[in-house]
């Protein structure tokens, strides 16, 4: 059985599914969720209109973060994107825990956003319980993502599109209203400021909303993860880098801007839902339906993405021996499936103990990994630093898309990143989060010393050649893949073939690290 397919895999076995224009809308998508439509709601109301602050601050430090990130993927387009960075620039330890959490970030938002499109879905049909809903949404996107990377980029670009759809239409008939063309319109910008004042809570409060706004913003690096299975990874990457933030922000900031301006900020449905409440106010019909329908295509796409970013990023793990090597294996279409199924494994479970306990599940989900994903964006711009020096002096040429202001801003994203993961644990209505994911932390490290003590840790990435780039030949590895490939299960002698051929001296590996 052919396991690969020619033309369309690297020496990592992934497939070549993805075009430029499912590379944009990953990006696009994997930021604009459940979190905006509805969650955007509690910083309006801990913020007043001030929250149009709180998310212009987020969305330039996410939007620094990226460009860091974007240079390092474009220099080194690697199977892993930022977990293999951080080996390279801080170490194994750094690497392994960067790999982990950002793994259990998404194996965690899997669960919570298959639990949240069951809510919806059960607004339509009461009568089937919450879990067996939520399952059934499990089960569909885990069926997609198991056919090929170019089916999972076909359903999040049209999911993401029906968001974009939206949110560009809500923009355009809140500037229509503020502006006084829409019927029966009451234009102009007095909710900004007669409720209170701009910052009716005070500016403290304004910063403090930065903390949430940052999580928001949270999937925009997914497409350096994604850049493996594009045609083009460092043409895709830099295109989608350079644009997709700032519409990101836009839409965020647009969108805040617009339903504070149309609706009091301390309207009772702004806090609900903010966007159902601006929609009220046009007199458009069904903005129940409406905006239902657009929270779960929003969920449907956060867990599309989430399934497909567990298991490339398990995938990565196993190439440098922080995984066990069984998710190694690659369907014919070049998908890790097994790594795909231990990620769903943890969704289905959440889901079944949703069943038992209700929402504490959901509660302690939702605690325990709020503060993950920035502890990963942290590392991100501590890795820019280092891998920017080294960059400098080996391989100056492959810098093609540079940080701006480097090192200064460079340094003061680090100190932003720093500040808003020290602020979630002095705040009341985030130290529980800190606090959880802290612990989340706490044990990856652990497992990594375990790990060490057993013998079992990966190969050092210290130099920049230290992991395979994106069409590299590695072909002594590549050869056991396509040996483990071409079977059904794996077998003692599979596994000891590709140990093996891990151990096996390149001579180009050994030439790159000598050079």
């Amino acid at each position: 059985m052919d396991s690969t397919v020619p033309g369309h895999t690297d020496s990592s076995g992934l497939g070549k599914g993805l075009k430029r224009r499912h590379m944009n809308l990953i990006a696009l998508g994997g930021v604009i969720g459940a979190g905006l439509f509805v969650g955007s709601g509690v910083v309006i109301g801990g913020a007043g209109p001030g929250a149009i602050i709180s998310f212009l601050i987020a969305g330039i430090i996410t939007l620094l973060i990226m460009r860091m990130l974007a240079e390092m993927a474009v220099a080194r387009p690697v199977v892993g994107s930022f977990y293999v960075y951080a080996r390279q620039a801080l170490g194994r330890r750094a690497g392994f825990a960067t790999g982990w959490m950002y793994w259990y970030f998404f194996v965690i938002v899997v669960a919570v956003e298959a639990i949240a499109g069951g809510r919806i879905l059960q607004l339509w049909l009461p009568m089937i319980p919450l879990w067996l809903l939520s399952l059934g949404l499990m089960l569909l996107l885990t069926a997609t993502n198991m056919v090929s990377a170019r089916s999972y980029g076909e359903f999040e670009y049209w999911f993401s599109s029906i968001k974009v759809v939206a949110i560009v239409l809500f923009l355009g008939m809140g500037a229509l209203w503020i502006t006084g063309l829409w019927p029966d319109s009451t234009p102009g910008l007095g909710n900004l400021v007669n409720h209170g004042g701009f910052t009716p809570l005070g500016w403290g409060a304004v910063l403090a909303a930065v903390v949430p706004c940052v999580a928001f913003y949270t999937g925009a690096e997914i497409v350096t993860i994604a850049a493996a299975e594009s045609e083009e990874p460092k043409r895709a990457v830099a295109h989608a880098m350079r644009s997709i933030v700032v519409r990101i922000v836009t839409f965020y900031v647009g969108s805040i801007l617009v339903v504070v301006t149309i609706q009091p900020w301390n309207t009772e449905s702004v806090g609900v839902s903010p966007y159902a409440a601006v929609l009220e106010v046009l007199g458009i019909p069904g903005v129940a339906t409406i905006m239902n329908f657009i929270v779960l295509t929003a969920v449907l796409s956060c867990l599309n993405s989430a399934l497909y970013t567990t298991s490339r990023m398990l995938f990565a793990l196993t190439r440098n021996g922080d995984a066990p090597k069984f998710f190694t294996t690659l369907s014919r279409n070049g998908v890790p499936r097994r790594a795909i199924l231990l990620g769903t494994t943890v969704g289905y479970v959440s889901v079944a103990c949703t069943y038992v306990w209700g929402d504490v599940v959901f509660g302690f989900l939702v605690n325990s990994y709020g503060a993950v994903a920035l502890f990963v964006y942290l590392l991100i711009a501590i890795s820019q630093v280092v891998l920017r020096r080294r960059l400098e002096r080996e391989d100056p040429a492959a810098l093609q898309l540079r940080m701006w202001l480097f090192p200064w801003l460079s340094y003061a994203t680090i100190a932003l990143m720093a500040t808003v993961i020290l602020a979630m644990a002095f705040l009341p209505t985030t130290r529980s989060q800190f606090l959880m994911s802290g612990l989340t932390l706490i044990v990856i490290l652990i497992s990594y010393e375990v790990r060490k003590l057993l013998g079992k840790g990966g190969r050092d990435d210290e130099s920049l050649s230290g992991a395979p780039p994106i069409g590299s030949a590695d072909e002594s590895v590549a050869e056991a893949e396509k040996r483990i490939e071409s079977v059904e299960t794996l077998g003692g002698s599979d596994i000891e073939l590709l140990a093996a051929a891990q151990q096996k001296p390149n001579p180009h590996r050994h030439q790159r690290r000598h050079s």
